[in-house]
């Protein structure tokens, strides 16, 4: 959600600024303003003084632009919070049997996994990435499947295999996965 969340946010400052500059940059140099333009040449000023002093006495407009602002600042930081929480889980806690634990780096858990799942009949290729909590990983695996492979075969193999190896060397009580399974792409072959 947050991918989406970004691309429309992303897009319309884009096409917001595209318009505001292009017309500031048409209008600087000599241009007609368009009809929507609120101004009417270019020298005329950005806000004028009555302009700016208009809706001052007015009882509703301070709290209005504060609370404008407020939402702003919150929504900003919000979507600032958001990019800096990290996508993938660093570490999964590993209880060692004897009362104390280690410490298993995620990275380590995913490639050990991808590699066990591309070692699959007909899987041509294999991503894994942690996500979750150190104590209650879950796992997201994509399998790239030769033309000829059974989806419920590969999802058979990489539950009784690779997944079930991760979660016993961590020492977990499960392991939560959501597959995506694609198959490779190839070129229709010629029959003559």
């Amino acid at each position: 959600m947050l991918g989406t969340v970004n691309r429309v946010l992303i897009a319309l400052a884009g096409l917001l600024l595209l318009a505001l500059g292009g017309s500031v940059l048409a209008v600087g140099l000599g241009a007609p303003p368009p009809s929507w333009w609120i101004h009417n040449g270019r020298h005329d000023v950005l806000l004028t003084q009555a302009e700016r002093t208009h809706w001052r006495a007015a009882g509703w407009w301070w709290p209005t632009v504060l609370a404008a602002l407020a939402l702003l600042v919150l929504l900003a930081l919000w979507w600032l919070t958001a990019q800096l929480r990290r996508r993938r889980l660093t570490e999964v806690l590993v209880d060692t049997g004897d009362g104390e634990d280690a410490l298993l780096r995620g990275r380590a858990l995913e490639t050990v996994l991808a590699t066990d799942a591309a070692h699959q009949e007909g899987v041509a290729h294999a991503e894994a990435v942690l996500r979750g909590t150190r104590t209650a990983p879950r796992v997201r695996v994509w399998l790239q499947l030769e033309a000829d492979v059974a989806p419920e075969t590969a999802l058979r193999d990489l539950t009784n295999q690779a997944l079930t190896h991760a979660r016993d060397s961590a020492a977990l009580e499960k392991l939560p996965a959501e597959v995506r399974l694609t198959s490779v792409k190839h070129r229709a072959e010629r029959v003559t």
